[in-house]
Formats: C-alpha cells, structure tokens, sequence
C-alpha cells in the first residue's frame, strides 16, 4: 500500500482520536475525576481500575486518596485513548521518516508533531502529581489542541492524491486571481484571529483550572453589574509552588470573577477578530475559494457564543461544559482550514 494512503489514513484517525481526547479531558476534569487516579501512568500501580479495586495493598499505599471506581474508570479511558493516540502518531512519524527521499509531508512538521506529543504526555503526568497544579492543567489544554491543530493541518497538506488536498488546490486556484493584497491581507487578518483564539483558548483552561467560571452566573451582567469587583492581581499569579492540592481551587471569589470577567473580554475580542477575517474573504469576489471556509468560521464562532451563553445561563450543566471545550475545538479547526486555504497558492 503506498505510504501517501497509509498516510492518509492515519492522519484521519489521528484528527478524529485526538478531538476525541481533548473533549474526554474537559469531561474528565468538568466530573471532578483528573486525581482519580492519584498515579500515573497506572491507577494505583495496576493498569485497570478493577485491579486497583481488588488490592487492598495498592489503595492503602495512597491513605488520603480512596478509589472512587467511576472517577478512575474516567480518568483511564482517557490515559487509553491518549496512549493509543500517540501510537497513532509514532505511526505518522515512522511513516514520514522512511518515505523522507519521497517527501510525502514535513519531515520536521511531522517530527515537531512527534515533539508535540510527548509534552503532552509528560504534562498529562505533571497535572496528575501536581495535583491540578491550575498552570500545569492550562498547559495540558493548549498542548492537546495544538497536537489536534497540527494534526489537521498536516491532513490538509496531504499531496494532491490524499485526503482533502485536491479541494484544496482547487481552492488555491480559485483565490489565486484575486490579486496579491486581498489574499495577503486575508491572510494577515486569518493570522490575527488564530491568535486571539489561542488566547482566548488559554483563558478558558485557566478559568476552568481555577474553578472560575461560577464566578459570575447571570449575563451579560456579572453578579448583578457589568463590572463587578475583581481581584486581578492575584487573579494572574502562574505559580503558586508544589504539595498543594488545587482540585476545587485555591482562590478567593474576587480572583476568580477577575478571571472570569478576563474570559469574557478575551471572548469578544476573538469574536471580533474571526468575524473580521471571515467577512474579508466574503466581501472579496477573488477569494472565492475560501468563502466555504469562512462561513464555517463563522457557523463555528456561533456555535462556541451560544454554548458559552447558555452554559451560564442554565447554571452550567455538565453537558453545555463539556461541549464548550469541542466547541473551541471545532472552531480552531474551523479557523486553521481557513488559514491553510489561504497559505495555498
């Protein structure tokens, strides 16, 4: 089977298994489970939670930490998933070095990917004996969706015979006429909302390491006002050292309607970025090419306002929480194909 399709295959599964982690993780932290099991890789020394159960030596080891069956049975069908995700990825890796002569993708994207991954999995056990350290979980967020970026962008990049590259280049054609200034400058203001969207991203693991986003559950207002009191000087404070327990939070309520309210800023900030760069391929006959791509910029956008709305305004079911975090993922997505249609000539 040629290597483009192994290829191909991979990078689909890769794309797929990887949202699918990401959400996991949200879920896993929304359930209060991410210390379900209190070691890593393991869960208390055994690789299922049923042989932690059926070992009383191995619970004992961990006196303050009693298993709770449901919490380490979420916590490792996520380890699961992101093991069998970085095989996935040794896969893409092993494929991309011995087919370097034919040159199918990035040899150093593809090992930059690699890199990517084992970071990733290094702060997946730094968040576990931490326990919850809120700099370390924001991290973990922000490594798992620039691993699930780079993964769609190296699906994207794909030859002309794989997956959605010929649609692509299609795109490519179509937006190529359109003269150098509005593909530049498309390009430019698709640069600036991935930018605002990744900051927005880090704010939102950062409220939701925090425990903040109860701060304020009335909107658009925040506790009754538009600019409630907030404790911004200890709101931003990145470390806060070791042997503390971080689940539930450590802050005061005023640092974390700071936060909160900073979440909220940064989210109309990137709303209005991601719209300007999408109503600019829109309003621009040359760039037809990208016009899917921003309307699914745009569908995304409303997408992720209305589930951050309504999370608050029904008082933050688990559900409306956990579909926040694909949120952001599908508009990052959304954002980067948009990005890569750009980047095509």
């Amino acid at each position: 089977m040629p290597v483009a399709l192994w290829m191909r295959r991979l990078a689909v599964a890769g794309v797929l298994l990887c949202f699918i982690v990401v959400v996991l993780g949200a879920y896993v932290r929304l359930t209060a489970a991410g210390l379900g099991c209190p070691d890593w890789p393991g869960c208390y020394g055994h690789l299922t939670p049923p042989g932690a159960e059926h070992s009383p030596a191995a619970q004992a080891a961990y006196g303050g930490r009693p298993l709770g069956l449901g919490k380490a049975w979420r916590e490792m069908i996520h380890r699961y998933a992101a093991g069998a995700l970085g095989l996935v990825i040794l896969g893409v890796t092993a494929l991309a070095i011995s087919a370097r002569r034919q040159r199918p993708v990035s040899l150093p994207f593809t090992l930059a990917l690699f890199a990517t991954v084992i970071v990733q999995a290094a702060l997946g056990m730094l968040t576990v004996t931490w326990q919850l350290e809120p700099l370390i979980v924001t991290l973990h967020l922000l490594f798992g969706l620039t691993t699930l970026g780079l993964l769609w962008w190296l699906m994207l990049s794909l030859p002309s015979s794989s997956w959605g590259a010929t649609a692509l280049k299609s795109a490519g054609r179509k937006i190529s006429g359109g003269g150098a200034l509005p593909i530049a400058s498309a390009h430019q203001l698709a640069l600036v909302g991935l930018a605002a969207l990744a900051v927005q991203i880090a704010l939102g693991g950062w409220t939701s390491s925090n425990y903040a986003a109860v701060a304020c559950l009335d909107f658009p207002t925040c506790q009754g006002v538009w600019w409630p009191h907030g404790d911004y000087r200890n709101a931003f404070v990145l470390w806060r050292g070791l042997n503390i327990n971080y689940e539930g939070g450590v802050l005061d309520n005023p640092a974390r309607t700071a936060i909160h309210v900073t979440h909220r800023l940064g989210a109309l900030v990137a709303a209005v970025a991601l719209t300007l760069a999408a109503l600019f391929v829109l309003r621009r006959r040359g760039l037809s090419g990208a016009r899917l791509r921003a309307w699914a910029v745009l569908g995304a956008l409303g997408l992720q306002l209305l589930i951050g709305m309504s999370m608050v305004l029904k008082a933050f079911p688990l559900w409306l929480a956990t579909a926040h975090t694909a949120g952001a993922a599908l508009l990052l997505l959304a954002t980067l194909a948009l990005l890569r249609c750009l980047t095509t000539r």
